[in-house]
Parts: structure tokens; sequence; C-alpha cells
């Protein structure tokens, strides 16, 4: 089993930035597929970037393009999104998902088999 805790979430003005963590623990070998994913209520949850824990790729949704950064440290079993230029469109509950997969740039929820609690973020205009 993977766990998975999130961290870093808040409120913020436009413009502002966050840093949210993603600290996984148990058979952490299994997957090689880390994503973030956000949802508001009465939306499917939608995926905003994800990174190949393997090679380091990088996949972002075009909304985040440019503003989100994702970073890991393996050492650490850690994985970051760095957020720039926050809009209030961003506010969501936000989830870190891994998953075993040769896809890593497919952000769809369907297919991520481990998941945090989420995280709360809350962008104020």
């Amino acid at each position: 089993q993977v766990q998975l805790v999130e961290s870093g979430g808040g409120s913020v003005e436009a413009g502002g930035s966050l840093r949210l963590s993603c600290v996984a623990s148990g058979y952490t070998s299994s997957y090689n597929c880390v994503a973030w994913l956000r949802q508001v209520p009465g939306k499917e949850r939608e995926g905003v970037a994800s990174i190949n824990t393997d090679s380091g790729v990088l996949y972002y949704a075009n909304s985040v393009q440019g503003r989100f950064t994702i970073s890991r440290d393996n050492a650490k079993n850690t994985v970051y999104l760095q957020m720039n230029v926050l809009q209030p469109e961003d506010t969501a509950m936000y989830f870190c998902a891994a998953r075993a997969t040769s896809i890593c740039g497919d952000l769809s929820a369907y297919y991520y088999q481990y998941w945090g609690q989420g995280t709360q973020v809350t962008v104020s205009s």
C-alpha cells in the first residue's frame, strides 16, 4: 500500500503563490507517476500536472501551463506543486495521486490508484 499526505494549502489573494507538498510512504516503488488534481464541488476532478518520478518528465494542463511547476525529491518521497500567479478560478481542493504507468501524461483521475486526502486552496479576488 501507498499513503499520500498533502500539505501547503491555504488562502491567498489573486496573484499570490502557494507551494503544495505530497509526501508518500509505504510501498513507494509501486508507482512511477504522481499527479496533482483538483476538484470544486459539483465538478469532476481535473488533472493539473504530473511527473514521471523515474524520468522526471513533466506534464501540465493548459490552464496552468506557465504558472504552476511540478517537481520531485525522490530522496524525500515528496512531490511539490509550486503555484504562482494564482487566480480565483484556481480555487479547489487539490489532491495528490499516484499510479504505475507508461503514460504519465494522461491526467485523467480515473486511472490513479493511490490518493491523498486533499488540501484546500482558496484564491480571493
